[in-house]
């Protein structure tokens, strides 16, 4: 099963600065994962497109973030409660090495679909 992990920073006044002994646990929490962890990068929100009652609004796309998502991984993995183990790890990481930091990690299965052809 595939999962994609999307962390979210609650208080983005801080997002841009972690400390380096969190970008090393992070890296080796990666490592830990190995195969398990098929992509990984960072994410700021760049815009949104919606639908409601017919109508379409555009909102972006935006100069300067307005929102600091974080980051994202995507996971090959044999269980939900292991997606969530990983994700309590790496939010374990930030209340070690950076504990003024607020944030969340997004848990979505990635099912699969035929989407024909």
């Amino acid at each position: 099963m595939k999962f994609l992990t999307m962390v979210t920073t609650l208080n983005p006044e801080i997002a841009t600065n972690p400390p380096p002994a969190l970008m090393g646990a992070i890296m080796q929490l990666g490592m830990e994962a190995g195969a398990k962890m098929i992509e990984t990068g960072g994410m700021a929100l760049a815009g949104k497109v919606t639908t409601r009652s017919g109508k379409m609004t555009t909102d972006g796309p935006y100069a300067e973030a307005k929102e600091v998502l974080g980051g994202y991984a995507i996971y090959q993995l044999e269980t939900e409660a292991e997606a969530v183990q990983w994700s309590e790890r790496f939010i374990d990481l930030h209340r070690q090495h950076w504990p003024e930091w607020d944030g969340e990690v997004t848990i979505l299965d990635l099912q699969q679909f035929n989407m024909g052809g």
